[in-house]
């Protein structure tokens, strides 16, 4: 009798427990099990990294907020974008229950290599979102009581204004390692203070001496002759600039050359190059690299020249001596290895002298025979180059184009130094000249004349 009684009692304590067993089950819910568990772990990630300040030797970790996580943290609102995710094409509500509920966390998602300290970029972003989402979409659908809040009425919330934030600024108690120093019982300050004026001129200049020979035996099967040549120079400049509005640039040139003359029986020597050049400019900044110029130019020689084998004189001192005044505008440029320099001048006045009444052929300085001075007034353009190729390699190039509306003058200078080191270097000089105002004789059938002189030794820049 007691073994049929037991057998009913103990089926109906089975099915009493069962049942408690699955409401118990049913409490503890995957998906909330995992968002604990994610939490958790955020906490403690967080809390790990906040105990590297603990140690005073190791530098202070940089701390920024990351906004990726906001939707987990803030009070229980609705959100549009989980049910949107969760009505992709691409997924289901059985596929999303049956493999990826055990992954529904912020933990998984971070060994997605997903970084908490690091700078956010899109990637990285829409891939937290997407986690949250699911984990919003859980929620929504085990506590729907919990969700007050809702998206919309967020849209209405608007920024505080800068007048509205206070700042409170962090106290540091720093122990201070330093003594202080005397305190200054007493200060003369006519005699003590000192004001210092900046500086806007600066000074450069460049000398060279060079030489060149020529040896040619007296029965070398193509004839010819033995020169020498000697060519010196000296470029000095004082250059003016406020940093605002106004340059004032001054340049002197001085460069003479000789070399003998075997086949003039008259002149042992003569000059192969003789320039004295001053120019001064002018400029007013209108706007970027552009200047209201006003230059002025005076150039004339050291010494006389002569034809071969006569005494008639070609130039000489003051003969010619030519000024030159433009009125224009200038486009400047600097560069670490070039300078630029444009002058647009539509009005240009050039003024000739020749002091000389010994100079044969006056015509060839645009001078009338009878007259001593010329007046030409036109239009000129001027470019300067300056143009650093390598270390070695410096081209100095300067263009001049005056027009009278009846004539034309151009001249085109180019001395390319090839520097060896400080105090030597080698130099080409090539000079191009176009003027058609020179009347044409037998003996000169262009307008166009060039010269060129190559030499080589000590130069010294400053």
């Amino acid at each position: 009798m007691k073994r049929k009684l037991a057998l009913p009692l103990i089926l109906a304590l089975f099915c009493s427990v069962a049942p408690a067993q699955k409401i118990t089950k049913a409490k503890a819910s995957p998906a909330v099990a995992a968002f604990a568990d994610s939490l958790a772990n955020l906490r403690a990630a967080y809390y790990a990294y906040f105990r590297m300040w603990d140690d005073l030797d190791a530098p202070a970790p940089r701390v920024r907020r990351d906004p990726a996580y906001y939707k987990l943290f803030v009070p229980p609102t609705y959100y549009t974008a989980p049910v949107e995710q969760a009505f992709e094409l691409k997924w289901s509500p059985e596929e999303y229950n049956t493999k990826h509920t055990a992954a529904d966390s912020v933990y998984r998602a971070k060994q997605d290599s997903i970084r908490l300290f690091t700078v956010p970029d899109l990637e990285r972003s829409a891939k937290v979102d997407r986690w949250v989402n699911k984990i919003l979409l859980n929620y929504y659908m085990q506590y729907p009581e919990r969700v007050l809040g809702n998206e919309l009425y967020l849209a209405d919330l608007k920024p505080l204004e800068d007048s509205q934030i206070v700042m409170n600024p962090r106290k540091e108690h720093i122990k201070s390692f330093l003594q202080p120093e005397n305190p200054v019982e007493s200060v003369d300050t006519e005699s003590d203070l000192v004001i210092v004026r900046p500086n806007f001129w600066k000074y450069k200049g460049n000398g060279y001496a060079q030489f060149t020979q020529h040896y040619i035996s007296d029965n070398w099967y193509k004839g010819g002759e033995s020169t020498n040549s000697l060519l010196s120079g000296l470029v000095l400049e004082a250059n003016f600039d406020d940093r605002q509005r106004l340059e004032f640039e001054n340049k002197l040139e001085m460069k003479l050359g000789f070399v003998t003359a075997p086949s003039d029986t008259v002149h042992k020597y003569k000059t192969n190059a003789d320039l004295f050049r001053l120019n001064s400019k002018l400029g007013v900044k209108a706007f970027k690299n552009w200047y209201y110029t006003l230059a002025a130019e005076f150039k004339t020689q050291f010494f006389a020249n002569y034809k071969t084998n006569t005494n008639d004189m070609i130039s000489n001192f003051m003969s010619p001596a030519q000024l030159d005044i433009t009125l224009g505008m200038d486009f400047k440029q600097n560069k670490k290895n070039y300078t630029l320099s444009l002058l647009t001048s539509p009005l240009a006045y050039t003024f000739m002298y020749i002091s000389n009444d010994k100079i044969t052929d006056p015509a060839a300085f645009n001078v009338e025979p009878g007259h001593s001075t010329a007046n030409l007034i036109g239009s000129k353009f001027t470019g300067n180059l300056t143009w650093t190729i390598i270390p070695s390699i410096v081209w100095e190039s300067k263009l001049e184009y005056f027009t009278t509306y009846d004539k034309v003058i151009a001249s085109w200078e180019n001395t390319f130094n090839f520097v060896l080191n400080r105090y030597l270097s080698t130099k080409l000089f090539v000079h191009a000249r176009y003027d058609d105002g020179v009347k044409l004789t037998e003996d000169n059938k262009s307008y166009f004349q060039l010269q060129e002189l190559l030499s080589f030794g000590l130069n010294y820049t400053w």
